[in-house]
């Protein structure tokens, strides 16, 4: 088992604790904690619309090692069409603001998200700063200059 870093949360609504649970890992193997829709009242999402909900917390990581990203919930893009409006949200460790989730249905059909619902999930990833070094040419690599989808798909 891997240990535990501390990452300080600040609760920005008062329905976590008491209606709510804090983000925490479903499992012992999950890589990412579940965020909710800290909303006021239900959201309904047309096909094609997008919203910036707000997920009710913050975070602050305070070490240039890490960073977090938001990713969506494969349930919901899968059976229903709601993903991130941006792909992946990237949370810089001196970010020190509320998360907020951009949601977009992409689906067909209305999607209705309640508060409290687990909408996006959080993951935290370690980051190693690189320096660039400006070449003429690359040592060859088995893939060399193959472009998106090279190897075809099957």
């Amino acid at each position: 088992m891997s240990a535990s870093r501390a990452v300080e949360v600040k609760l920005l609504d008062p329905r976590f604790g008491d209606e709510w649970p804090l983000p925490a890992y479903a499992t012992e193997a999950s890589a990412g904690m579940d965020l909710r829709a800290a909303l006021d009242a239900p959201l309904v999402l047309e096909p094609g619309d997008a919203a910036l909900v707000p997920s009710g917390i913050a975070l602050h990581l305070g070490d240039p090692q890490l960073c977090a990203v938001v990713l969506p919930r494969s349930g919901l893009g899968h059976r229903h069409g709601i993903v991130l409006g941006n792909g992946t949200g990237l949370i810089d460790a001196d970010y020190q603001g509320p998360l907020l989730i951009s949601v977009w249905n992409r689906g067909h059909e209305a999607f209705t998200i309640q508060p409290g619902d687990r909408i996006a999930q959080v993951m935290v990833l370690p980051v190693v700063r690189v320096s660039l070094q400006v070449v003429d040419t690359f040592a060859d690599s088995a893939r060399g200059t193959g472009g998106f989808g090279h190897t075809g798909v099957r």
